[in-house]
């Protein structure tokens, strides 16, 4: 076995270094994916996948500059502002997810910040979503202790707020958050007993350190998030990062093996992206580790592929898709 290998029966780190990761990285492929698939099958059926939908709640008008958002208001390609979704809307769209195969529902809502003014319409959303019989999760942008205290009576299981990048290529992407102010809203999130999901975006620009950084800050925070996004850049016209170079599909993969590697408990998620990907790279990513991916046709404002699409292809790579009891139930079936 290679000498940076990960035995399957590894406990849980939280004490990575950038260095090690690099190493992961530039593992030979065939080494590097039979080392995941090895540790992602210690932990989780391979052949099963989590699947969540992705509501925007309240689209576009958002303070934050994040260079690669078109919800900004700082972009030509801004997004319109609407107002907060109704509940009935909400609700109706539950319901679709959730016949549709989905078992967790998301909320999103273009926010710098959750205000308090609009805790219980939000709360409300999440028992109404909670009482379909869905998990339920919302981002909302940064949170207070007692917002998150509140999100958790109304039945809330996942609290959304990704790192985005590494701490040393945080800046180069936004200015008007900081990346403790994250790591801050995680923290309430945790103390509230929410399960946290968090992740980040590749193809940004970043360097394989960098890629590496983001990695290690989500693996040595207390606890591996329980569900891990990896997006992919969407070069969405009019923000800065529109004429970005796309990036290698291998090192996508390579980035979802080594998350596997890292937080072998975490669902890991194939989020943004997943509409330029074709089948082939999609299967290598799940064979890599990834074990959740977001069903629907849009993720907030870009595109994702059709629910139709994701069951022909569950069903040639003989993929399950996970009920909201958590057992498997065949995706013709979903």
């Amino acid at each position: 076995m290679p000498e940076n290998s990960v035995k399957a029966e590894q406990t849980l780190r939280h004490d990575w270094t950038v260095e090690e990761v690099e190493k992961l990285y530039n593992m030979p492929f065939a080494d590097l994916m039979f080392q995941s698939q090895t540790v992602h099958r210690e932990y989780f059926d391979p052949n099963s996948v989590q699947v969540s939908t992705l509501l925007s709640i309240k689209t576009g008008g958002c303070a934050e500059d994040c260079g690669y958002c078109p919800q900004s208001a700082h972009h030509e390609s801004a997004v319109k502002a609407e107002p907060l979704m109704p509940l009935d809307r909400v609700l109706e769209n539950a319901t679709k997810a959730k016949e549709s195969g989905a078992s967790r529902f998301c909320m999103g809502a273009a926010w710098r910040n959750l205000k308090d003014r609009d805790l219980e319409r939000v709360a409300a959303m999440v028992t109404g979503v909670k009482d379909l019989g869905l998990e339920t999760c919302v981002t909302l942008g940064m949170l207070e202790g007692h917002q998150a205290k509140r999100l958790k009576e109304a039945g809330l299981d996942f609290y959304n707020h990704n790192l985005d990048t590494s701490p040393e290529f945080y800046g180069d992407i936004i200015s008007t958050r900081t990346y403790q102010d994250r790591l801050d809203t995680l923290d309430h999130v945790r103390d509230a007993d929410i399960h946290v999901c968090s992740g980040g975006i590749v193809g940004m620009g970043e360097s394989l350190t960098d890629r590496a950084g983001l990695l290690v800050a989500l693996a040595n925070l207390p606890d591996h998030p329980q569900s891990v996004p990896i997006n992919l850049l969407v070069q969405v016209e009019g923000t800065p990062m529109a004429e970005t170079d796309n990036l290698d599909p291998l090192m996508f993969v390579r980035t979802i093996a080594v998350a596997r590697l890292m937080m072998p408990e975490s669902y890991v998620r194939l989020s943004a992206g997943r509409e330029h990907m074709s089948d082939e790279l999609q299967a290598m990513c799940f064979l890599a580790g990834a074990n959740s991916i977001f069903y629907g046709e849009k993720l907030l404002t870009t595109d994702n592929p059709d629910t139709a699409h994701d069951q022909q292809l569950f069903e040639r790579l003989g993929i399950n898709t996970l009920s909201e009891s958590g057992t498997s139930e065949h995706a013709s079936a979903a």
